[in-house]
């Protein structure tokens, strides 16, 4: 029999045991209902396991379970949030006791701290992560799982002019250089930095005319500091084949080398990203131009090709996309220049 009363103060009283000690417990609201979904939600908490496992030993035993099925770059990525983040605030914590309160809190700080959005969310994606393992593993109460995720800002990337990629055209045609190919090879195909580096000449087929992408490079956190691997792009779909464009063509012939050796180094020893993006940057300065990512060429390519009219289903697959949503919605920037252009085509009818 349901044990709820309206109280002489209008509101509603339920009385539960806690099943224990058989004390009893008092749930108030407004309504019925809402002493009803109270009483409810006590009940479901008392089947849930006490276990006492801490989030830490959670985290380390969901990563090795997960491991197997994680690439390498990505292990060390959610170590490192972990170790920075989620351990020094949760690590002690038991995990039937995280509350959302604790979780908000978090959130909170982080952002004051002035973590971006996206990256708070990633590490809260990932804690949820662990929470949800806990739950299906020791049936542990996942109390976060309702925590709403902080709001994802759409990052802008800056882009060169159209009369600033001409200038740069320009400087790389007349300072020809390993560093400078590379600069126009990621311009005119898409090349993310990691795969850039990791080309080799065996990958580069001058009768076809094409590149194939098989490999990415970066740097990566260790126990012992940081290592250098080279592994499998980023997806299944950035796996590709890309044709060279004409108009860079000539760099394959005038930089030749073994097979066996790099593209940007022209020997069997690599240059790492972040090596690459210094002298992009040392490149852009000497040719008068202003700071932008190394990701930049990227984005300025898919604009490109989207206003020379390329179909996106094409477009995407040479960048290695695995949907055409994310070329659209990130890679394709409209400039107030093309917004007007376009504007100026409406017309009244006659």
């Amino acid at each position: 029999m349901e044990n709820i009363y309206l109280r002489k103060d209008g509101r509603y009283e339920g009385r539960l045991s806690d099943g224990k000690n058989r004390k009893l417990r008092y749930f108030y609201g407004k309504t019925r209902e809402e002493v009803q979904r109270k009483m409810q939600a006590f009940k479901d908490s008392q089947s849930y396991t006490r276990s006492g496992l801490t989030v830490k030993f959670l985290f380390e035993e969901w990563l090795e379970a997960a491991s197997v099925r994680l690439k390498e770059s990505t292990v060390a990525n959610y170590i490192g949030k972990a170790v920075t983040h989620i351990l020094p605030a949760f690590g002690s914590t038991k995990a039937d006791e995280l509350s959302p309160r604790q979780l908000r809190q978090f959130i909170a700080d982080r952002l004051q701290s002035g973590l971006s959005s996206n990256y708070v969310a990633d590490i809260v994606i990932l804690l949820k992560s662990v929470m949800k393992y806990a739950a299906a593993r020791y049936n542990i109460r996942n109390s976060i799982a309702e925590v709403v995720l902080p709001k994802r800002k759409k990052s802008q990337v800056q882009l060169l002019s159209k009369s600033q990629q001409i200038h740069l055209q320009h400087y790389l045609a007349e300072n020809p250089c390993l560093t400078s190919a590379g600069v126009a090879l990621s311009l005119f195909t898409g090349l993310r930095i990691g795969e850039l580096c990791a080309l080799k000449w065996s990958d580069i087929d001058l009768s076809k005319r094409t590149i194939c992408v098989t490999k990415t490079i970066q740097r990566i956190r260790t126990d012992c500091g940081t290592k250098l691997i080279i592994t499998e792009p980023k997806s299944n779909s950035s796996v590709r084949e890309i044709p060279i464009p004409d108009c860079i063509f000539g760099i394959f012939k005038r930089f030749s080398a073994d097979n066996d050796c790099y593209f940007l180094s022209a020997s069997p020893k690599p240059i790492e990203p972040r090596v690459m993006q210094y002298r992009f940057q040392k490149l852009l300065k000497k040719g008068n131009l202003p700071s932008i990512h190394f990701h930049a060429l990227r984005h300025m390519f898919a604009t490109n090709c989207v206003e020379m009219g390329f179909d996106v289903k094409s477009l995407s697959e040479i960048l290695g996309h695995s949907g055409v949503e994310i070329t659209l919605n990130r890679y394709v920037h409209s400039s107030m220049e093309r917004k007007k252009r376009f504007m100026k085509k409406l017309t009244f009818a006659a």
